[in-house]
């Protein structure tokens, strides 16, 4: 029987009988034993090579008493603030508090601290000043360098400095934490520790450093908003393996920060022994509650790291590089007869896929020999004459896992590409899409409808999106289903105007769909967006970019999406009028609203129940 990693010392002592830990592992989340998380993946590796492991999940940040639960282990803490940054979990993008928490017990918030890291590393320093703390996960890893922090609405220093940890493994991990493992046990001073690839260390020796390219000063960036523009794009250039660069980064007091170049991508064979280490595949058994994260990835398939795409607001390209990954059809394979298995397990796969679904190889041959394009997309703002256009390799996964015993359907809800599968002259893949993958509706992401926007976005534009449109209702014309089509959108995307914002509420009035969530633009670490929502500059031009920061303004264009909402008529209307669309205010099919507010409630006049309706949002408003 597969036995949990021990939570506390008891356990320990009493299941594995270990008088210490080798490493002990601290996470912001409950302790979920699934390869979707990733601090189970790198727990479980190190287990598989012989290392004791302890996992002190969500500790009492408050009480450094919990952070003493396993004792200093032989070779050093491992910090991660969970499967999600702790501030994206906490807060919304207009930075309300959350009320849940899906990877906490029962979805409690407050388990964890903001800026996870940052308090979990200092607990430890506080209690045990010389052990070695290796932090990661992806708020670390987005977070590696100096970076624009939303939430204090500043630059910060890179998580390195705030945090006293040593070192820093970014992206997924695997390479570089089995890397500082080996080097810890065979006797090396962490801070000799300086040559891993995948790692950021600090050192004020810069004779230590090998070829590295001087970013400017944290002053620097600080000081001047084109300077942090320069300085990311840098960074956004040496993202890859193969052509990435060591990158120094200099601090007060002659204090560097070095990036090494990014760990290569992993093997084939190296993803498949990873997912087929021996999980549990679910929480450990001491929770009372339920832990809602694991819900949509129990029955999950991961067949893929890395992605092509390039979204301009998607941080993948920092955290796991551009150069996609895949794991054999037998790993999989194997892994879905595990889940049909499960007591729970109901005949439904609801995803195999990853970042993008239908990516399974490289986006062309010379990606595995030279590396990535540094100043090129492979998919934006066209598809690259390069690329391989084939889904065949997925379609005949496909085949192989609806033909599993006890699997009644396998669902695709990670994503696809839409102009992935537009520049598939084969219609091989829509077709068997649109007949065994889609549950009555399709979610894709077009993000916006004007081009200048989609610019900005690292989208295609909308002519490629009314294309795939097109062929999807024709496929399922094709095959007798009436299936739709459940475009995701963002507002308040630098670049997007108040304007911008009318034509896409006129884009989805012809739709004839009402989109029933709408995302406003959030401003996370490392994403090229993030630094066009900051500076106000596109880094790949340099050029000025437009941004919405007025929290009204922001409002009104979140508002336009949903239009017909009676929560929205105000914002909507003023909208319209501002921008000079009030013929978009009448009864006409072509409208967005009426004239006036109608609201059904009894016992008052019509002008009172509007006038009452204004005074409520207005004061709401304030």
């Amino acid at each position: 029987m597969i036995k949990p990693l021990p939570m506390t010392y008891k356990e320990m002592k009493e299941e594995y009988g270990w008088d210490e830990p080798d490493f002990v592992y601290v996470i912001g989340d409950a302790y979920v034993d699934h390869p979707s998380f990733g601090f189970a993946v790198i727990s479980r590796l190190l287990e598989s090579r012989g290392y004791k492991v302890a996992m002190l999940a969500q500790p009492d940040w408050k009480n450094e008493e919990s952070i003493k639960e396993f004792g200093r282990p032989r070779l050093g803490f491992l910090v991660s603030a969970g499967n999600m940054d702790s501030m994206v979990n906490h807060y919304s993008v207009s930075k309300k508090r959350r009320r849940t928490d899906a990877y906490s017990p029962n979805g409690v918030m407050g388990k964890r601290p903001d800026y996870a890291v940052v308090v979990y590393c200092n607990l430890i320093r506080k209690v045990y000043k010389n052990v070695p703390i290796i932090i990661g996960g992806i708020e670390a890893s987005l977070r590696r360098m100096a970076h624009y922090d939303y939430w204090s609405n500043k630059v910060k220093r890179s998580i390195l400095m705030d945090s006293s940890a040593d070192l820093l493994s970014y992206g997924m991990g695997e390479l570089s934490t089995l890397a500082i493992a080996e080097a810890l046990d065979s006797g090396m001073d962490v801070h000799d520790i300086t040559y891993i690839e995948g790692t950021v260390y600090k050192t004020s020796n810069p004779e230590v450093i090998y070829e590295g390219l001087y970013l400017p000063s944290y002053e620097e960036i600080c000081a001047d908003k084109t300077t942090y523009a320069k300085s990311f794009y840098t960074q956004y250039q040496n993202t890859d393996h193969f052509t990435g660069k060591t990158l120094v980064e200099p601090y007060p007091n002659k204090q560097l920060v070095v990036q090494n170049p990014p760990a290569r991508p992993l093997t084939q064979m190296e993803m498949d022994d990873i997912y087929g280490l021996e999980y549990t595949r679910r929480p450990h058994p001491s929770y009372k509650g339920h832990i809602p994260a694991i819900d949509e990835v129990k029955f999950s398939l991961s067949s893929c790291r890395g992605c092509y795409g390039g979204c301009n607001f998607c941080a993948l390209t920092f955290h796991q590089g551009r150069i996609v990954q895949s794991r054999s059809h037998e790993s999989l394979i194997k892994e879905a007869i595990l889940m049909t298995n499960d007591k729970d397990f109901k005949g439904y796969i609801h995803d195999v896929g990853g970042p993008t679904a239908d990516f399974r190889a490289p986006a062309c041959d010379k990606q595995l020999k030279k590396g990535v394009c540094t100043n090129k997309q492979c998919l934006f703002p066209k598809p690259c004459k390069s690329l391989n256009v084939d889904h065949t390799d997925y379609i005949q996964l496909l085949r192989k896992l609806r033909a599993i015993p006890k699997v009644k359907k396998v669902f695709i809800r990670s994503g696809i590409r839409f102009d992935y599968v537009v520049a598939d002259k084969n219609q091989a893949f829509l077709e068997e899409l649109c007949k065994y993958h889609v549950s009555g509706q399709l979610k894709v992401a077009p993000e916006h409808v004007v081009d200048h926007v989609l610019d900005k976005m690292g989208k295609p534009k909308r002519a490629v999106y009314n294309q795939f449109a097109k062929s999807y209702a024709n496929m399922n014309k094709k095959l007798n289903k009436k299936q739709y089509l459940v475009p995701y959108l963002i507002s308040s995307h630098p670049g997007s105007t108040l304007e911008d914002a009318v034509v896409l509420a006129e884009a989805i009035r012809d739709m004839g769909y009402m989109p029933e969530q709408v995302q406003d633009f959030y401003p996370t670490p490392a994403t090229i967006s993030t630094c066009m929502y900051y500076t106000g500059l596109d880094p790949r031009t340099m050029e000025h970019v437009y941004v919405s920061r007025n929290p009204h303004e922001k409002a009104m264009q979140r508002a336009l999406v949903q239009y017909a909402e009676p929560r929205n008529y105000e914002l909507v209307k003023e909208a319209l009028i501002k921008t000079g669309r009030v013929e978009l205010i009448g009864f006409g099919k072509e409208c967005l609203i009426p004239p006036r507010k109608i609201v059904k409630n009894k016992g008052k006049k019509s002008s009172e129940r509007v006038s009452n309706t204004k005074n409520t949002r207005r004061s709401k408003t304030r």
